[in-house]
């Protein structure tokens, strides 16, 4: 899982990728004149599903933004997964953002849960409990219940994740995707403090949300 073999575009692409070079030649061989818009819609699915290395803070009990995106939540809420009041700092993700998901800090996992749902705009706070989502709780390397909630959007129609309860992972590591436009919800202790605030971009693993 650490090392994980496609760090330039994301495995999960790569069908998506060859099908739209593919009718993208095929349309250039048969009538070139038509055939731009087809090398765009390629274009615009390499951007998307490229997955670049990240560089890991280092910083002791710091927990790390598990998705590019934007900050658009930053309160103190209800943990409805962990049962529990928490500081929640959600970062949504737009179709022009990295859409692979990394582990926010060291852990490990107690408990996944899917939820089926809506697929309303991720951008909107009702997305969080009426969208499709899957739910992850870690318990961090000090103690922390740390909750990670992978959340489908307008667009997203798929939430992949590759780990199960008991795994171990480690900070930065990645554990999932989202396709096409989505957020991540992640509910910190309340003694957590937050390093983000809401408007500011975020790149998954390099940058911190919270101290612990």
């Amino acid at each position: 899982m650490n090392n994980y073999p496609h760090p330039i575009i994301a495995r999960e692409g790569w069908p998506y990728l060859s099908l739209a070079i593919l009718v993208a030649a095929v349309v250039t061989y048969f009538c070139s004149a038509w055939s731009i818009p087809f090398w765009l819609i390629a274009l615009f699915i390499l951007q998307f599903f490229r997955d670049p290395p990240r560089v890991i803070p280092q910083q002791p009990n710091v927990v790390v933004s598990p998705a590019d995106g934007r900050i658009v939540v930053v309160e103190k809420t209800q943990d409805p997964y962990a049962g529990r009041e928490a500081l929640k700092i959600s970062v949504f993700m737009n179709v022009f953002n990295v859409h692979s998901n990394r582990s926010p800090v060291d852990g490990k996992i107690e408990k996944i849960e899917y939820f089926p749902g809506k697929f309303v705009n991720a951008d909107l706070d009702k997305a969080s409990v009426e969208n499709e989502r899957n739910a992850m709780i870690m318990t961090a390397a000090n103690g922390e219940t740390i909750t990670c909630v992978q959340v489908a959007g307008l667009i997203a129609r798929r939430i992949l994740c590759y780990v199960k309860a008991g795994d171990i992972l480690t900070r930065g590591q990645r554990y999932g995707f989202i396709r096409f436009g989505s957020r991540v919800d992640v509910y910190l202790p309340l003694t957590a403090t937050p390093k983000v605030a809401v408007g500011d971009k975020v790149a998954a693993t390099e940058t911190i949300l919270a101290d612990l």
